[in-house]
């Protein structure tokens, strides 16, 4: 798989735990070398009881690892 997934539809673990699916942004390598996937949602993320909460449209950083799932829609 390549590193590069800006513009393809993922679905992966945030934070290693909890699955979101969307659109990549931006890929980009971190300090230290990992692959990290701005992720653009395409559900709302309602973590913890509703403490974090992130609208459809909103980003997450999804690191390449987690990465479950690539598709071009």
């Amino acid at each position: 798989m390549n590193w590069n997934l800006e513009g393809l539809c993922v679905k992966g673990l945030y934070m290693g735990e909890y699955r979101v699916s969307g659109k990549v942004t931006l890929s980009r390598i971190a300090y230290g070398g990992a692959v990290q996937h701005f992720v653009s949602l395409d559900k709302p993320l309602n973590i913890l009881g509703g403490a974090v909460k992130r609208d459809s449209g909103e980003r997450v950083i999804v690191e390449h690892k987690y990465i479950t799932q690539v598709s071009s829609r």
